[in-house]
């Protein structure tokens, strides 16, 4: 898109030759309106220049690095070539960004020759997880005598994914999670006898009484049962990201507590040795809380979870009941108002398995203080409630000495 205006010299230089017009003519002196007509030409036919004036410029960044954690550096480079057959004219560029990568640069471009580049670099700390987006790029060209401004938008579009903050956990681990000799990864026992039960696709010879139904709905295509002999415990993840249910804004919101909390505590379960199943809105609609995620793929999902309607919920619950059915350790981040969700949150703990509920106190997040209900310390889960002032280490922690006694399991 380009734009030409004058600009205040432009608009001085016309003003001031329509005035020596009129007042030559009325005064009877022709050399004054013959001055304030040459004025008027000069004006319109830069302006007319501008117009148009084909200035081709490309623009090409580079990320370093492309993927980064909430507080840290991003060096971006950006690269200005001119593509067109005459040399470009010194201007002023200036970079939009999305509001979590603060301020938009600016930079003053020299004449380029055709075909040359030239490479600017700035550096963004982005505090918000998610996608950001870069550009377009706005290149403001003056003619040579100052009198019209040209505005060029270059679609120039980049998009830098920001992971959450990882809180270390120190060595907390959840109830069950001791079991086996320092250093190695425990075998899971299988519960009331049964064996662990993994998820493939449909092959053709498979036996159809092994079709895993939900799964199948889930994924659009037929999913089958695997029974294997569990090596390693595994652990749900429940994202709860109901727009209504949360408060706050930007990085102090009760969703991003929520999302930090449960990015760090995945960390904490690899280390443990534990197969993770993330279940939010994102890896349902996808089908991916089927299958347990490599470190780093559980973490870009995180990174671009976003706050949703409160049926996304009834979906999120349905997926979790889906892995949690072979006594996987189920931990939840969910806001305090789980009015018509209780039965189906809590019913994800299984018999003999461990659950652990850390419930926002979505209400401090935003300013006010009101009491938080426990509804899930009713099922034997162990329940941690979250404030705007308590730090993931604490709420782990705690949440992970507690005993069943003191949450009503037993």
């Amino acid at each position: 898109m380009r734009k030409a205006r004058f600009t205040t010299r432009g608009r001085s230089f016309l003003s001031a030759g329509l005035t020596l017009v009129i007042g030559g003519a009325l005064l009877g002196f022709p050399d004054i309106s013959r001055l304030g007509g040459l004025l008027i030409v000069l004006v319109g036919a830069t302006w007319w220049m501008a117009l148009r004036r084909d200035r081709t410029v490309e623009v090409h960044r580079s990320l370093r690095p492309s993927i980064v954690t909430a507080g840290s550096r991003c060096v971006i480079d950006m690269e200005f070539r001119n593509s067109d057959r005459r040399r470009s004219r010194y201007g002023l560029a200036e970079e939009s960004l999305a509001y979590a990568l603060g301020e938009p640069p600016r930079f003053v471009l020299p004449g380029i020759a055709p075909g040359e580049s030239r490479v600017v670099s700035y550096t963004v700390a982005p505090r918000i997880r998610g996608e950001h987006r870069i550009g377009p790029v706005e290149i403001s060209v003056r003619d040579p005598f100052g009198l019209t401004r040209r505005h060029i938008t270059v679609d120039a579009l980049d998009q830098l994914l920001v992971l959450p903050r990882i809180v270390p956990l120190g060595a907390s681990h959840p109830p069950g999670a001791g079991a086996g000799h320092e250093g190695t990864t425990p075998a899971m026992i299988a519960l009331h006898g049964e064996e662990d039960v993994s998820l493939r696709t449909y092959q053709d010879g498979d036996d159809l009484r092994k079709v895993h139904w939900p799964a199948t709905a889930h994924r659009g295509e037929l999913m089958v049962r695997q029974l294997d002999r569990p090596a390693r415990r595994s652990c749900v993840l429940v994202l709860d990201s109901r727009g209504s249910a949360h408060a706050g804004h930007g990085e102090h919101s009760s969703f991003e507590w929520a999302v930090s909390a449960l990015a760090s505590i995945a960390v904490r379960m690899y280390e443990l040795g534990y197969l993770v199943h993330l279940v939010s809105a994102e890896t349902v609609a996808g089908g991916h809380h089927l299958v347990d995620l490599p470190p780093d793929a559980t973490q870009l999902w995180f990174a671009r979870a976003r706050l949703g309607e409160d049926s996304d919920f009834d979906a999120v619950l349905q997926g979790a009941h889906d892995v949690a059915g072979s006594g996987a350790v189920v931990v939840a981040a969910v806001a305090d108002d789980l009015s018509g969700f209780e039965e189906s949150l809590g019913s994800l703990r299984q018999p003999g398995a461990s659950a652990l509920g850390l419930v926002l106190n979505s209400a401090t997040f935003g300013g006010a203080t009101v009491p938080v209900p426990a509804p899930l310390a009713d099922f034997g889960w162990r329940v941690e409630q979250v404030d705007a002032d308590t730090t993931i280490e604490r709420a782990w922690s705690s949440i992970t000495r507690r005993s069943l006694i003191r949450v009503g399991a037993l």
